[in-house]
């Protein structure tokens, strides 16, 4: 299970002990916000979407921020095409629900939008519909191997 080497990768850097697990699903940002009692806004989710090559890209947003197309277009030279659920796992190697900027295959690329910025922490998923690690932004770049920043969202407020 993809939670599992999530916790692996966490507690290789001393930091299991953040990792949220819930009885619940957390597995919408509305779950997840419920679960963890803060703002939707905080959530950080993992939106993930094919790239001209056939290949994944991964996008983390904050919970009240959605894709502007023309933006995605101009940043990555295509369309917006998010995974099918058949190629979620099989391109993540996470579930829907739990897709995360971690411990992801060879070949992924993660970016995170600038609407996570305005916070002092945010929560991505840690590799399951029921989990959630409290990260800064800058700890969220540096753990989650991101390629760079990226202003592709909407709908958000700074």
């Amino acid at each position: 299970m993809a939670i599992e080497a999530v916790r692996e990768y966490f507690s290789s850097l001393g930091m299991l002990d953040r990792i949220h697990e819930f009885t619940v699903s957390s597995a919408t940002v509305e779950l997840a916000a419920a679960a963890l009692g803060v703002e939707g806004a905080r959530i950080a989710k993992t939106l993930s979407f094919l790239d001209a090559d056939g290949g994944c890209i991964l996008i983390v947003a904050a919970g009240d921020a959605k894709i502007d197309n023309p933006k995605y277009k101009a940043a990555f030279s295509c369309k917006a095409k998010m995974l099918t659920p058949e190629q979620v796992a099989g391109l993540t190697g996470h579930e829907i629900g739990g897709v995360c900027p971690f411990c992801n295959p060879g070949g992924v690329r993660t970016y995170l939008d600038e609407s996570l910025r305005r916070f002092d922490t945010v929560y991505p998923a840690a590799g399951s519909a029921s989990s959630a690690i409290e990260l800064t932004p800058d700890e969220l770049f540096a753990l989650s191997k991101a390629a760079g920043w990226v202003d592709v969202c909407k709908g958000w407020q700074a």
